[in-house]
């Protein structure tokens, strides 16, 4: 990994650039994966005279957005970037063959590329030819980082970082004695996890959670942006009705795949098969290991973030794998009492308070006339 500093930065000048980048950058929020979100904007004599943005896949990089937008020509100019530049041709040219041919002088990145075939290879092939480059301090670095999470965990682990979404009662519950859970979150709490689905490369809940709601588990928004997210039913039997509302709309737009453990009966997969639903079977000697393999599988086949949205026990199992990365709970002003009623997360847990899972930041925000809490558990 480079140096974070190989010349001394401009604070001012260099970190407002460098944040236009990452508010660039956030405009194509959920429509780049599998690419990260990257922004960038370049200067010549203190002037910005052109900025971009990746906008989605198999479109121009944010650098090459950015140079094709200058004003005029940006030979000596300064090229700031959320992201360091690629050096490799995917379904774009190599970045850095841009940088070079319009005569660039000077780039400011804010953050690394984590992936094994970019990582520093841009910065090593600019430095050879001349270019300086500095990279940001640890603030502005970080604010980078925190934009692109799924897709440094899917880089480093090849596993989707993982979100848990629940809605809570005031006394820690998820739905009453009976079950019955519509609704404890508000309708502006439901609004906006369709926002978080259309973001996501998948949504994922347990069998109890499909037979309880029968959910559908789309992103009902109007112009979204982009496909419907893969829908993951984890099922350890296979016992879905093909009549479910998850399963009859299974389709190319709105793909269902559910993930068996190798008990599950070949004819019942068979069944989900005729009905257009894909299964896989996840093995591991426990549900935390069938989890992980799970995760391993959606990972080799691109999907870098994951809304959990299933019960107690699927998020017990994903806890007990080290496999939450962010919690994201809206708790509602009700109490349901009842010893029976179920909590949040289930699975064998930690033995002590000291070995709890802590949240190393928190969000707070009231909307509807729900609290939500969102705490990162770790970053990438």
């Amino acid at each position: 990994m480079p140096a974070l500093i190989t010349h001394a930065l401009d604070t001012q000048s260099d970190g407002g650039h460098l944040e236009r980048t990452l508010e660039l950058a956030t405009r194509a929020w959920g429509r780049t994966s599998p690419n990260p979100l990257v922004g960038a904007v370049v200067v010549k004599d203190g002037r910005p005279i052109g900025e971009g943005f990746h906008a989605r896949p198999g479109e121009p990089h944010a650098e090459r957005a950015a140079l094709a937008a200058c004003s005029e020509p940006p030979a000596g100019a300064t090229l700031y970037v959320s992201l360091e530049p690629c050096a490799y041709h995917g379904r774009t040219p190599p970045c850095t063959d841009a940088i070079l041919a319009a005569g660039i002088a000077r780039v400011v990145v804010a953050s690394d590329d984590p992936t094994s075939k970019a990582r520093g290879r841009g910065v090593e092939l600019l430095r050879s030819q001349g270019v300086e480059v500095d990279f940001a301090g640890e603030e502005v670095a970080r604010a980078a980082r925190l934009l692109n999470q799924p897709f440094r965990k899917h880089a480093r682990t090849g596993r989707p970082l993982v979100v848990h979404k629940s809605a809570i009662t005031l006394d820690g519950r998820t739905a009453t004695r009976t079950g019955d859970s519509m609704w404890i979150s508000s309708e502006a709490s439901r609004a906006r996890v369709h926002e978080w689905r259309a973001e996501v490369d998948a949504v994922a809940v347990g069998i109890g959670t499909a037979l309880a709601d029968d959910p559908l588990l789309t992103a009902r928004l109007d112009g979204a942006g982009r496909p419907q997210p893969l829908r993951v039913l984890f099922d350890s039997g296979a016992r879905v009705a093909t009549d479910s509302r998850l399963t009859s709309s299974a389709g190319e737009e709105a793909p269902v795949l559910v993930v068996c453990w190798p008990a599950a009966p070949a004819a019942a997969r068979r069944t989900l098969a005729a009905a257009g639903v894909e299964t896989i079977v996840a093995t591991g000697t426990d549900e935390p290991g069938r989890v992980l393999a799970a995760l391993d599988a959606l990972g080799k086949r691109g999907v870098q973030s994951l809304l959990l949205e299933g019960g107690p026990r699927l998020a017990g199992a994903f806890l007990d794998a080290g496999e939450i990365d962010e919690v994201r709970a809206f708790v509602a002003p009700v109490v349901v009492g009842g010893h029976e009623a179920r909590g949040v997360v289930e699975g064998r847990g930690v033995e002590s308070i000291a070995s709890a899972h802590r949240a190393v930041d928190v969000d707070v925000e009231r909307i509807g006339g729900d609290t939500l809490i969102a705490a990162r558990m770790r970053e990438w």
